[in-house]
């Protein structure tokens, strides 16, 4: 178990560094090249091709977090009909599908990449502006894809382990309905 709570620790650090870095440095170099061309009439060359890089990167680790704060946007309508046992076989479905899903992609990425006669790292493919080899960048997608299928294994145990009555226990209407009473009551204060 205890390996499990590092890893775990690992993984979100990973992804919320990764994250929250590209978005803030793909800010700031984005920022710095347009005040270079504009008030000095001379852009930095690789500046847009890094800033792509980084936010890419940011939006792959951003996607992982998110599994692991359930902040995915979900359609629940059909949750909210159905008996507490089929909703419940239905979220683990959906969770089972997600996850091959993001097994498949981690898998063909690192194939993308590491295969010996037609991956990129094979091939001596270099960027642009940054002249870096393009498995560089490219990693991101099996990593990434990697984490968030760990992400997804863990909402899906701690789906089995949740009672089918505890699965889909308000519809999001009503929860909306909860939180504007709240902060109404909240306000009266």
């Amino acid at each position: 178990m205890k390996i499990l709570d590092i890893l775990d620790k690992i993984i979100g650090l990973l992804n919320e560094f990764i994250a929250s870095f590209g978005i803030a440095a793909g800010v700031l170099l984005a920022f710095i090249n347009v005040v270079a061309r504009f008030v000095f009439h001379e852009g930095i060359d690789w500046a847009f091709e890094l800033t792509n890089y980084l936010f890419i990167w940011s939006a792959f680790f951003g996607a992982s977090y998110c599994f692991r704060k359930e902040c995915h946007i979900r359609v629940t309508i059909l949750l909210d009909i159905l008996p507490a046992k089929l909703a419940k076989f239905s979220s683990l479905l959906a969770h089972l599908i997600t996850l091959a899903y993001l097994l498949a992609v981690a898998y063909y990425g690192y194939l993308f990449i590491f295969d010996p006669d037609f991956g990129l790292k094979a091939s001596g493919e270099v960027s642009v502006d940054l002249n870096i080899p393009m498995w560089i960048p490219y990693i991101v997608i099996p990593i990434a894809f990697v984490t968030a299928a760990y992400r997804i294994t863990q909402k899906t145990i701690e789906l089995i382990k949740t009672p089918a009555e505890e699965v889909v226990t308000k519809t999001e209407h009503e929860m909306i309905i909860e939180e504007m009473e709240l902060q109404m009551r909240e306000v009266k204060k």
